[in-house]
């Protein structure tokens, strides 16, 4: 770690004293610039940082003064995640969790054992399957959970959210039978004969979702809240939540109203939404205390490449004459980045496949010189696969890649299948995109990973799994160093935000949201970086865990 000067640390007049809390006794850091810095104590007062000790520091105190021992322990800027859906991981805690499940046969039981202790009615729903990391490698059907749930309906969606698994009883209640035909942007899937299986990819998925009766706005409420307390326990103190529907705004703006977000949210309004026209007419939208802003768009280009949906320039290695989906036509999607750029809204849009970021790309190169919104710093979420030739358009167009890090290292055992080794070349690269002069806004896409940033932390810098696999990491190549993973889970993420030069470091005059954690992330052992556990957390100067 590179250690500079304290040339931003101001000094706090003793008139202000009064009512401060000082934290003192840790190994802090904080991202400096491009750097990281040290510093031994923070002071702040209602929710701003007020001052920062550098290491060997004389602490102050006072009856006025409220003293915190940090006993040692590392504080750091509360992390952000830059892409995770809050929603979908409060309902994913509530629901049947299939994470990590290693056959359709243990998916299957742990559905039913998860009805049997909660009794439940009505839809049983889940998500986190993958059959990439199942034995048969193929997708799951229908009969298996048929056995189990003759009668009930059953909804599981996949861990990248991207396709779908219904049981029998479902498809009768959705009205879905041999003849309903595939959407355009998604898939049904069917046998020889033409039997639905009950997978349903991307876009099809909505056959079966409109089936199910939606929450109300005070149910949504209750489980963004229940998210949030959860998110701040693994210390994520601000997330850009990647689109969320009229009645979700709805929803966290009932929570703000009241004072009840444990942490930050920085929305991205879906554009699929019926309520989207609404959204763009209303503009830009912060609450007083900054804890909710909605001032972008989400927009997906295509699907995701454990499901084949990434769309792809050639085929898939591993699926002759299949190169994936684009979500909107070409038309559709150039007229949905241009509406949502002549409103004045930062324009994130989902692209995995090689094709899919060069069709934003594109895009973003057209659109944003005719539109004037070049500095509303554009972002392309995922940018997982691209062709060489597209890396420099990033730095080149100022345009930010939103990636997360955990999905190299859980993709690591199927991407060579899908892509073929050339096009690794530009596969998660983070090092090539980092050696152009871009920011990386990192983040996790939870729950199609898991929410834990220092799982995030622990990949970036190692490129392995939690068992040390491969030996130096894959694509080793392409690691950050442990400055860059965390400025690009503090200070980077706040910038993707526009949300600098109040968030993402701990520094003078800044929001005071920081966590104080048990291991020493610059001297700890990299490969024990995801075991990091969080023992407090800030938001606003206010410990929430």
């Amino acid at each position: 770690m590179k250690r500079i000067g304290l040339s931003l640390l101001a000094m706090l007049p003793s008139l202000v004293l009064a009512n401060t809390q000082i934290i003192y006794n840790v190994k802090g850091y904080t991202p400096s610039g491009d750097n990281v810095q040290p510093f031994s104590a923070v002071a702040f007062k209602d929710s701003k940082i007020t001052k920062v000790f550098p290491v060997g520091a004389s602490i102050p105190s006072g009856k006025d003064i409220k003293l915190i021992d940090g006993q040692g322990k590392t504080l750091l800027p509360g992390l952000i995640d830059a892409h995770g859906h809050v929603l979908g991981y409060g309902l994913g805690i509530s629901r049947v969790n299939l994470m990590g499940i290693e056959s359709e046969k243990a998916a299957v039981d742990k559905v039913k054992r998860f009805t049997d202790e909660n009794n439940t009615q009505g839809w049983i729903l889940g998500r986190g399957w993958n059959q990439v990391i199942w034995p048969s490698n193929s997708f799951p059907t229908r009969e298996s959970l048929d056995k189990a749930f003759p009668n009930q309906p059953v909804w599981l969606k996949r861990v990248d959210g991207h396709a779908g698994w219904a049981n029998s009883k479902a498809l009768e209640i959705a009205g879905i039978n041999d003849k309903t035909p595939s959407p355009e942007g998604g898939e049904i899937i069917k046998t020889a004969s033409g039997e639905p299986t009950g997978v349903f990819i991307d876009n099809a998925m909505y056959l079966i979702d409109k089936a199910i009766s939606p929450l109300t706005v005070e149910q949504e409420a209750s489980v963004l809240k229940k998210a949030m307390k959860s998110l701040a326990s693994q210390g994520l103190t601000s997330v850009h939540d990647a689109g969320i529907s009229n009645q979700t705004i709805a929803a966290y703006k009932l929570l703000a109203n009241k004072d009840e977000m444990p942490i930050r949210i920085y929305a991205m309004a879906d554009a699929t939404d019926k309520g989207f026209g609404n959204t763009l007419a209303t503009g830009i939208i912060t609450d007083k205390n900054e804890k909710f802003v909605l001032r972008s768009v989400k927009i997906s280009a295509d699907g995701a490449l454990g499901s084949r949906g990434a769309a792809l320039h050639q085929s898939y290695s591993d699926q002759h004459n299949h190169k994936g989906l684009l979500l909107h036509n070409p038309q559709e999607l150039r007229t949905l980045i241009e509406k949502s750029m002549k409103a004045g809204f930062q324009v994130n849009t989902h692209a995995i496949g090689d094709k899919a970021n060069t069709l934003v790309l594109d895009n973003y190169e057209l659109l944003m010189p005719e539109t004037k919104t070049q500095h509303l710093r554009h972002r392309v979420e995922h940018a997982q696969i691209l062709r060489l030739e597209d890396i420099p358009r990033f730095a080149e167009l100022g345009v930010i890649p939103s990636m997360q890090a955990t999905h190299a290292t859980s993709d690591k055992n199927m991407a060579e299948d899908r892509l073929g080794k050339e096009r690794l070349a530009g596969a998660y690269a983070w090092r090539k995109l980092l050696n152009t002069g871009v920011k990386i806004a990192n983040g996790s896409d939870f729950p199609v990973e898991y929410a834990n940033p220092f799982y995030g932390l622990h990949a970036a810098v190692t490129r392995q799994d939690h068992k040390n696999q491969p030996l130096g990491g894959w694509l080793e190549k392409e690691k950050m160093t442990r400055d860059e993973a965390l400025v690009s889970f503090t200070i980077d993420a706040a910038y993707a935000a526009h949300q600098e030069q109040t968030l993402g470091s701990i520094e003078v005059g800044k929001m005071a949201d920081f966590i104080l954690v048990d291991k020493d992330y610059f001297n700890a052992d990299e490969t024990t970086l995801w075991q990091t556990k969080v023992l407090k957390t800030w938001v606003g100067g206010k410990q929430i865990h």
